[in-house]
């Protein structure tokens, strides 16, 4: 779309929620407007006001370049959070960029090297984080940021950012809220309000996914709230009862009123999907519930064509259990240990084994009120990080895996907790996973799969203005020895019972042991035994071959299908 001006051209993906603001504002200085749409409000907005102090005003998710034809300037914009993708790459002569890899695999002088390190980072975290990508040539553009590049300097290349996690982060901690639980409470509730109802608007039938779980239970209530008729609301369910959470959707759906449609799962669905959607990523990527999603998404799209979601929650306000873990581990007494003991602390841990773990706690200097609190896993890690404590977040956010040396991921973490020094060990594990896991990972899942089947994905939690306010809050209100997401469950509270959503938490994921001893078995025996990612080096010699075998022998592990999403990449991309 080119500006009335014929300065400024965009290319946009994405949804403003205060558009209607915005274009009042711009109309009440002169600018005609010829359509209706919120592209035309963001460009006329950069022509009035220049693209920096356009993107600092903006509610919403979005991806945008903008081009000033009087300067022969390009400016590639992302959302606060990394909600919309944007890759680009550079060299001397060209800059490209897109809203996915292909678009810039399309190009003849796009070159298809792979990054090693990147690799490397995929097999400890399931992802490639910000802003590396699976090729040597492209980068994502880091959430926030506006990138400017000459046209007489295509390589050349300036990041401002707009809007950072650690800004915000700084700000809340030096504004604390000083208000009680409830003044907080009714403060949160009023903003998620805001967020939600903004969401709302929309000329195409709107609905909700919906897992039960306090995340998209709260959303779901806030929009029937705002709502005239029953919402349409979505959920998945699986035979397997320990990951079917349909039966609690149903009962809260019917509890608010909505109008629910549940899916259950059948092994033909997965055995027909499943290989296909492993290789639709542009990059590399290892999230089982990538599957899940998309059949989600394929039935929500059979209905509507916009979603609210309730991503965003467990970042946020601490919903995870390594979020309590990295509290009650980083205040251990052992920490204040002398070297000698320490040592003795930590050999003792590893040469018990893990279920009898948290029977060792008769060690001088043990604070008594300690006992029986920490897992064996728990323990484990403490052990690992107990001489040096930054390494408990390292071990906590890769599941366990030492990230050492000077990879990708290690200094993701290292710079995540360099950046949150001043917040507090729960919130700490907040930022790391902000920073990477939740764009990266849950955001980009959710996109792929959504856009796969034209349905757009809206997410009020990570409104800008929610994070920022949770930030404020003392972490005690979010996740510590309370329990977690404390204040938003009180959110939900004032709607639905407690006894509809109390109970242990239970991720969006799938039965995959399941799936690969049967639909997916065949297909993941073919592909790990052709050795794919072999022929291209990207790991080490016999990886596949290992996995393979465990496959067979009904002993699959977590990170094998790390091996077996690569190889699904390579075979579809390489």
């Amino acid at each position: 779309m080119v500006s009335v001006s014929g300065q400024w051209v965009i290319s946009y993906n994405g949804e403003i929620y205060n558009s209607g603001e915005l274009r009042s504002e711009l109309q009440s200085r002169g600018t005609r407007f010829r359509g209706h749409s919120d592209t035309e409000v963001v460009l006329e907005a950069c022509a009035a006001w220049g693209v920096q102090r356009t993107v600092e005003r903006l509610i919403g998710m979005f991806a945008f370049a903008v081009w000033d034809r009087t300067d022969r300037s390009l400016f590639l914009v992302r959302d606060r959070i990394g909600i919309k993708p944007l890759y680009y790459s550079a060299n001397t002569r060209h800059f490209f960029f897109a809203s996915e890899l292909t678009g810039l695999r399309a190009h003849p002088e796009f070159t298809f090297s792979v990054d090693r390190d990147a690799v490397e980072a995929f097999l400890a975290l399931d992802y490639i984080p910000a802003p590396f990508c699976i090729y040597r040539e492209a980068r994502k553009l880091e959430p926030g940021a506006i990138l400017r590049v000459d046209n007489a300097f295509p390589g050349r290349i300036r990041h401002t950012p707009y809007w950072t996690l650690q800004e915000a982060a700084r700000k809340g901690h030096a504004d604390r809220y000083t208000g009680t639980f409830e003044d907080a409470t009714e403060e949160l509730d009023c903003l998620l309000a805001d967020a939600v109802g903004r969401r709302m608007v929309a000329d195409v039938p709107l609905g909700a996914f919906f897992s039960g779980g306090i995340d998209s239970s709260t959303v779901v209530a806030l929009m029937q709230q705002q709502a005239s008729r029953p919402v349409q609301t979505f959920s998945i369910g699986f035979s397997e009862g320990a990951f079917d959470e349909a039966p609690y959707a149903k009962a809260i759906a019917e509890h608010l009123g909505t109008d629910h449609c549940e899916h259950y799962i059948d092994p033909k669905e997965i055995q027909k999907h499943g290989p296909a959607v492993m290789g639709h990523h542009d990059e590399p990527f290892a999230d089982p519930s990538r599957l899940p999603t998309l059949l989600l998404s394929r039935l929500a799209r059979t209905r509507v064509t916009v979603a609210l979601s309730g991503d965003g929650g467990d970042e946020v306000f601490g919903g995870y259990d390594r979020h309590v873990s990295a509290d009650r581990l980083l205040k251990h007494p052992a920490l204040g240990y002398s070297p000698l003991a320490k040592a003795l602390f930590s050999k003792s841990i590893r040469m018990t084994p893990r279920r009898l773990r948290p029977r060792v706690w008769r060690i001088p200097g043990m604070d008594s009120d300690s006992r029986g609190d920490y897992s064996g896993k728990e323990l484990g890690i403490l052990a690992d990080g107990i001489h040096d404590p930054a390494l408990i977040h390292h071990y906590l956010t890769h599941g366990g895996r030492k990230a050492a040396g000077t990879g990708l991921t290690a200094n993701m973490v290292n710079r995540c907790l360099e950046q949150s020094e001043f917040l507090s060990a729960a919130e700490r594990q907040q930022y790391v996973d902000m920073s990477g896991y939740l764009p990266d990972n849950i955001l980009t899942k959710v996109d792929r799969a959504s856009m796969a089947v034209s349905l757009e994905v809206r997410v009020p939690i990570l409104d800008h203005r929610v994070v920022e306010f949770s930030y404020r809050l003392p972490p005690a209100m979010k996740a510590g020895s309370l329990g977690t997401k404390r204040i938003l469950r009180k959110v939900l509270g004032r709607r639905v019972p407690e006894r509809l959503f109390e109970r242990p938490k239970q991720g969006f994921g799938g039965p995959l042991d399941s799936w690969l001893k049967g639909p997916l078995r065949e297909w993941a025996a073919d592909l790990l035994n052709n050795e794919t990612v072999s022929k291209h080096g990207l790991m080490k010699p016999g990886a596949a071959r290992s996995a393979s075998l465990r496959l067979r022998h009904g002993k699959f592990r977590r990170r094998d299908f790390r091996v077996l999403a690569l190889a699904a990449w390579c075979e579809t991309h390489r």
